[in-house]
């Protein structure tokens, strides 16, 4: 078919192209809904690409990808499986933008928290807010004999 690409985003600024060479598809009887060709035609798509050895992803990208994906790996295989629709053609499209899809979330870092301080707008509703709250229980006292 064609190179799977990955658009430039966050962790890949020049994207990614991850030559058809590397990437192994395997057909099979798809389940579900298909009339009379449900048992005949191989329309489910599993494609698989080895994260270990692709020369798409440099050795940052590597690294953040296996942690990322490590949930879905076999061994340091990726495999996406297809079978939404009739057609395997219609489902080798799907596995690929599947896959460009995982590659992209996966190079992408981490987001960092910066801590930051409440503002002094807040800090005033929330005493005053305590003061509310504490002159409410108080009035709720029963009256001292002073």
């Amino acid at each position: 078919m064609v190179d799977v690409r990955v658009p430039p985003g966050p962790g890949a600024p020049r994207g990614l192209r991850v030559p058809d060479g590397e990437l192994v598809e395997q057909f099979s009887h798809a389940s579900g809904p298909g009339g009379q060709g449900v048992n005949t035609s191989d329309s489910r798509v599993q494609l698989s690409l080895d994260l270990a050895t692709t020369t798409a992803l440099d050795d940052v990208q590597r690294a953040r990808v296996l942690a990322n994906v490590a949930t879905k790996l076999s061994g340091t295989v990726l495999t996406i499986s297809a079978e939404e629709h009739r057609s395997q053609l219609r489902n080798r499209a799907a596995a690929r933008e599947r896959l460009a899809e995982t590659l992209r979330n996966a190079v992408m870092p981490d987001a960092v928290r910066r801590a930051t301080r409440p503002t002094r707008g807040s800090q005033r509703r929330r005493l005053e807010s305590k003061r509310r709250v504490s002159e409410t229980k108080r009035n709720r006292r029963p009256p001292t004999s002073d």
